[in-house]
């Protein structure tokens, strides 16, 4: 049996993005001269020209374009066991490198990483807080460790898996005309209302951004950059809030804050996603996290 040449494969879905042999070749990491050879090779096996060469570049026939098609999933498949055999040697190492957003980090990271190390004492944790966003961004961009986050919606070319579900609360200082209020506050007064909110790229932000989307939400009062704040400038009197409820569950319980029911509260619901790039093996101490996280859901 003769096996497919997937370095010529991608060579090939390189062409047709790219619409340029050498553009193509270089994306690979080949010389031009050796492209030209590995195109020339595959046309000799299919029996077909794949590649039409043109003074402005260069595209795929129709026997090309489909031989190309056919190779995606194949690409796919490759990358995955690329990744599980670079990870074989260090299956069992000791560090488990984690991004986490804002409100993981702070509400449920620490209780699963505690289960984590009385399960693996040997193995060194180390995780950076970042929001959502920027999470995703680095996913995408080539870092290989697990990500953990908040926002509803999780970046195509990342493969997501829930680990829980967060509830947003509406809160105001106990001085707000609201701290007494008995009747819920629906989303259209929440609109009309400036609040504190968390930066753009939070998940918490997407998730008041994404209930409020259609009612024209006035300008916010203030844009923090962390929990703390916004929780602070809540106390302080500045403005209501929509955060979290276990990020301010010692708040509430000390009377420094004061929850609002919200009519459409379903809505400000939003489920926990560990997430990391779509054709990598999760292997090691990553996929032994994860499998806590889920065996305690």
């Amino acid at each position: 049996m003769t096996w497919p040449d997937l370095a010529a494969l991608e060579l090939l879905i390189r062409i047709d993005e790219l619409g340029s042999l050498s553009q193509a070749a270089t994306a690979c990491g080949l010389a031009q001269p050796n492209a030209t050879r590995v195109i020339a090779r595959l046309e000799r096996q299919v029996g077909q020209p794949l590649v039409l060469r043109r003074s402005t570049g260069s595209a795929l026939t129709p026997t090309g374009a489909l031989i190309a098609h056919w190779a995606e999933p194949l690409l796919l498949a490759g990358a995955e066991f690329t990744s599980a055999m670079s990870a074989l040697h260090d299956h069992r190492t000791h560090e488990l490198h984690v991004m986490a957003s804002q409100t993981v980090a702070e509400c449920y990271a620490p209780g699963w990483l505690a289960r984590f190390r009385t399960q693996y004492p040997g193995t060194n944790v180390t995780m950076s807080v970042h929001n959502s966003s920027d999470i995703m961004d680095k996913l995408e961009g080539g870092d290989d460790r697990l990500g953990l986050i908040e926002s509803p919606t999780v970046q195509p070319g990342l493969r997501a898996v829930p680990v829980g579900h967060d509830q947003l609360v509406l809160i105001v200082s106990p001085a707000h005309p609201w701290a007494k209020r008995h009747a819920p506050v629906d989303l259209e007064r929440l609109a009309r209302t400036a609040l504190v909110v968390r930066e753009q790229g939070s998940g918490t932000r997407d998730v008041l951004d994404r209930a409020l989307a259609g009612l024209n939400p006035v300008a916010p009062v203030a844009v923090v950059s962390s929990n703390a704040g916004v929780l602070g400038s809540v106390i302080a009197g500045v403005a209501p809030a929509v955060t979290s409820k276990k990020a301010v569950a010692s708040a509430l319980a000390a009377g420094l804050v004061k929850q609002v029911r919200v009519r459409e509260s379903d809505q400000l619901k939003r489920t926990l996603h560990a997430v990391w790039p779509t054709g990598v093996k999760l292997l090691g101490p990553a996929a032994d996290l994860l499998n806590l996280i889920r065996l305690q859901q």
